[in-house]
């Protein structure tokens, strides 16, 4: 618990100003005593508040701006902002006044900051898409806002014991969903990791808490590995006359935990759980050169891995980053990765942008990083209104890698990877990707649907008779041909939209149903249309039929007024002992208690996407009205979508213990083929464990096994009883849950 001491604050407020100015080291007195000016009226206008920790509320902007300062590497200006970011909002201070007192540049970062934070902190249904853009125009206006942004957000990271377990788990998941891939598009590394961490930390405490113990049970083995494997690399780059530091950097937390999930292995069988990093005082002129030089060192020693060369010299990554990698192996039969870097390219790599620009006009460079950037601005021009949708494709936009493709006349293009020759066509032109056919790749002919590799060349075909599809979404991944076709689509689908609402409002009249702005949205809730365009041109087109409207009408209408109840089992998943279908139950959702007049009875569906079962962490969200709770685990990637979207549908939810149902799980079994193997795996679940089995999918291939089962259990605690019994059957390699 904090304890208040006026003295001890003052003190500790001193001390921490102090660090600030060591970390940044003011050019020149001006500057500092313009932010010592800042300072003061952060100070006062900060003096009787107070954070949730009980803290002044002054060590957050001094945090924050010790973090751009520090971390970052930004200068006088975006200290400033960073120790005034919250007196605007926070306080009776307005623009106007910081104006006045630090100039136009300063005022439009803070106006820019004050308007993200009520973005983020309003009680809206959702963030309109319209204010997430308004985000991203403040990114191509002026970086800063958003650097700064982000040394508040992870300095919050780093505070929210304080918080609940609600809001804990809402911003962690908010955090990896939008900031997490933005410090990623911007270079921050070492932030990117640390927010993953922290959010992780909260999202899945157990897994958080189990890696941390482990790296740091395996720190002192692994200390004696790096030592003994990097004495052969020093002493030649020492005797080659380089001048040098190297060191191992170890994975984060949230960085092992996937590739444990995703290669479906313990711990202990991820090889690559840190890196060897050297980097070298290079002049920019021959940095390249000296680069490759120190590689051909490391060859001599070490053998290395072809297929992990990754050279981001020659064409460095969309965020800016530059480094070459390669992964060798070493004596004992270890593979290990090697990072190499000049000076420079190692400050750009941990300080992205802000490093980035230092450098720019010393090096008369436009970078992709800038390109990048430049291209902001046409993702906002998209029309889409879906909030939803909208973030998810800007989310994906930042967070993957790239290729480089070449025009026929050699221009390189940067595209995300996967991209298809559909991308590729939008991002020439828009209408060269309404009319594309197909494209020759190195001179042979592909379709559309074509995935791209680096260093192609691709020559678009098209004709004036082909037009976009829906299906075409299907075959991108860049936000830009995702904007243009589904703009040309709906232009398409309007065309109908007209005849589709009369059309309707003749079947609404003939079964005696009011045709109005309530009744048409709850019918397009029910049959699972995302806009009324959508709806329209179905019924223009026959999909939908009087029946349909008979159907809804016939299953909502009581009393003489249409209440409109979900349709469907709300409950899919989950099998009361005695049931032969696992597709009704209760399982009830209790201590739901959401603010404002939604009832505490409240229809709930457990999500299909993540199968929460008892003793999991679990979050409800509600996203209308007209539909169930829906119950998810609190790492799932659609829940955090959803959370990060619509600001207040987070329900408070616990499981309750009935032990008569069941809830449905799935695991994966992977090892190796032997006669009978099936049938042990089922004997184990049917008999020794009692639980129902739903489906059993089995592969054998090669001498090995691989099935996924889908069984009912009560709880985490049988599941888990079900992972460890068959992990100790004779040839089973692997045992997992399927997320």
């Amino acid at each position: 618990m904090y304890q208040q001491d006026s003295e001890v604050e003052k003190r500790e407020i001193l001390k921490r100003y102090r660090n600030l100015l060591r970390l940044w080291k003011p050019r020149n007195p001006v500057d500092k005593k313009v932010v010592h000016k800042a300072f003061k009226m952060a100070l006062e206008a900060h003096k009787d508040m107070r954070r949730k920790t009980g803290e002044p509320y002054i060590y957050h902007p001094l945090s924050v701006a010790t973090i751009a300062a520090g971390e970052i590497g930004l200068g006088a200006t975006s200290i400033i902002c960073a120790l005034l970011h919250d007196v605007v909002e926070d306080t009776e201070y307005t623009i106007e006044d910081i104006r006045g007192l630090f100039g136009d540049k300063v005022a439009a970062i803070i106006d820019g900051l004050t308007k993200i934070k009520g973005i983020f902190n309003q009680h809206t249904p959702s963030i309109p898409a319209e204010n997430f853009k308004k985000i991203l125009l403040t990114l191509s206006d002026d970086v800063r806002v958003i650097l700064i942004k982000l040394a508040d957000r992870l300095h919050n990271m780093r505070t929210l014991d304080a918080l609940t377990h609600e809001k804990q788990v809402k911003i962690s998941s908010e955090t990896i969903y939008l900031y997490a891939p933005l410090a990623h598009r911007l270079g921050l590394h070492a932030i990117k990791s640390e927010l993953e961490d922290l959010a992780l930390k909260y999202t899945e405490p157990a897994v958080y808490e189990t890696i941390s113990r482990k790296l740091k049970e395996s720190a002192k083995s692994r200390s004696r590995f790096v030592n003994k494997f990097i004495y052969p690399i020093k002493k030649a780059l020492a005797e080659k006359g380089f001048v040098f530091e190297i060191h191992d950097r170890e994975k984060s937390i949230a960085a092992i935990w996937l590739k444990m999930q995703k290669k479906e292995v313990p711990f202990e069988e991820i090889y690559d759980i840190f890196a060897i990093r050297i980097v070298i005082d290079s002049p920019v002129e021959t940095e390249k050169s000296d680069c490759w030089k120190v590689y051909s060192a490391i060859t001599d020693f070490y053998r290395p891995n072809m297929d992990r060369l990754r050279d981001w010299i020659s064409i460095p990554k969309a965020n800016g980053y530059e480094a070459l990698h390669t992964t060798v192996m070493s004596h004992t039969g270890q593979w290990v990765e090697i990072q190499i870097r000049s000076r420079r390219m190692d400050e750009i790599a941990e300080k992205g942008y802000a490093a980035h620009w230092k450098y720019k006009e010393a090096m008369h460079i436009n970078s992709r990083l800038d390109n990048w950037l430049d291209r902001i601005k046409e993702m906002i021009e998209s029309p889409d209104a879906d909030a939803l949708s909208f973030i998810d494709d800007v989310k994906g936009f930042f967070f993957l890698d790239e290729i480089s493709v070449f025009t026929p006349h050699g221009e390189l293009r940067s595209l995300p990877a996967n991209s298809s020759v559909l991308d590729f066509a939008y991002a020439i032109h828009s209408e060269l990707g309404d009319t594309c056919i197909g494209a020759k790749v190195d001179k042979k002919l592909v379709p559309i649907t074509h995935i791209l590799k680096n260093g192609q060349q691709v020559e678009i075909i098209t004709s004036m008779k082909q037009a976009p599809k829906e299906e075409w979404l299907s075959y991108v991944v860049t936000t830009r041909a995702k904007s243009s076709i589904k703009l040309a689509v709906r232009a398409e689908k309007k065309k109908f939209a007209k005849t589709g609402r009369e059309q309707l409002g003749k079947w609404f009249a003939q079964i005696g149903l009011e045709f109005s702005n309530g009744n048409i949205k709850k019918f397009l809730v029910a049959n699972n249309f995302n806009s009324i365009v959508d709806l329209y041109y179905s019924v223009s087109q026959g999909t939908l039929g009087v029946k349909d409207v008979k159907l809804f009408a016939a299953s909502n209408v009581q009393n003489g007024w249409l209440n409109y109840i979900g349709k469907g089992s709300s409950r899919a998943g989950v099998m009361k002992e005695g049931e032969n279908s696992g597709q009704k139950s209760l399982a009830e959702a209790a201590d739901a208690q959401p603010k404002g007049t939604i009832p505490l009875a409240l229809d709930y569906k457990v999500a299909t996407c993540c199968n929460p079962i008892p003793g999991d962490e679990v979050i409800g969200l509600l996203t209308s009205e007209y539909l169930p709770m829906q119950i998810h685990r609190t790492k799932c990637i659609k829940a955090q979508e959803q959370m990060t979207v619509y600001g207040n549908i987070m329900v408070k939810v616990n499981w309750t213990h009935h032990e008569s149902i069941s809830f449905l799980a799935e695991i994966k079994v992977t090892g190796i083929d032997r006669q009978g193997l099936t049938n042990e795996i089922t004997r184990i679940i049917s008999n020794d464990l009692n639980l129902n089995i739903k489906s059993f999918h089995i592969d054998a291939l090669d001498g090995l096994t691989v099935g996924s089962i889908a069984l009912y259990v009560k709880n985490t605690t049988k599941l888990n009883d079900a992972l460890n019994k068959l992990k100790l059957v004779e040839g089973i390699t692997h045992v997992t849950r399927i997320n």
